[in-house]
C-alpha cells in the first residue's frame, strides 16, 4: 500500500517538470493549437501538443 503515495509523488514530479520545461521550450505553439484572442482575454487550447505528447508518453511507457 505504501507505493502508491510514491508513484502519485512521482508522477506529480513529472508532470510539475513537463510544465516548468513548457515554459522555456516553445512546445506548445505548434500548428494547429487553438488560441483566441477577445478583448483582454486568451483561450489557448493546445490540441496538437497534447496529441503530440500523449503518442511521445505512450511510446515511452509501453
Amino acid at each position: 500500500m505504501s507505493e502508491i503515495p510514491k508513484l502519485l509523488m512521482i508522477v506529480g514530479g513529472v508532470i510539475f517538470i513537463i510544465g516548468f520545461l513548457m515554459k522555456f521550450i516553445d512546445i506548445g505553439k505548434l500548428p494547429g493549437d487553438i488560441i483566441v484572442r477577445k478583448g483582454n482575454a486568451t483561450f489557448y487550447f493546445p490540441i496538437v501538443t497534447s496529441i503530440v505528447l500523449s503518442v511521445v508518453l505512450s511510446v515511452i511507457f509501453y
